[in-house]
């Protein structure tokens, strides 16, 4: 099983969701861990080939991007709670970072 890696500070803002939506994002991504698709997801080409996008639903809206393409782990690039129907462009840009830096 792949591990789960953390890049900049998507740990942080993961451990700011709701405990509901935090739940939320760590059984999907153990469903990523085990080889299968999350439940709701969207692939985010914007951001790089192989990236996804996890939607949760819990009290508002919350979303973890990661990629998990590469055979050493998964890599959680950014999360952060959606407010509006268009994800916004620093969100795309942070993401976008954080996937350079591991070499993407």
């Amino acid at each position: 099983m792949k591990q789960v890696s953390f890049c900049g500070r998507s740990l942080e803002a993961l451990k700011q969701f709701p405990e509901a939506a935090r739940r939320e994002a760590g059984h999907q991504l153990d469903r990523v861990q085990q080889g299968l698709d999350p439940l709701d997801w969207k692939a985010m080409p914007a951001i790089g080939s192989g990236v996804r996008e996890i939607r949760i639903r819990s009290n508002g809206q919350y979303r973890v991007i990661y990629i998990a393409a590469r055979r050493s782990a998964i890599y959680v690039l950014h999360a952060f709670r959606k407010k509006s129907q268009k994800t916004k462009k620093q969100d795309i840009k942070v993401a976008r970072y954080a996937l350079r830096q591991i070499g993407k």
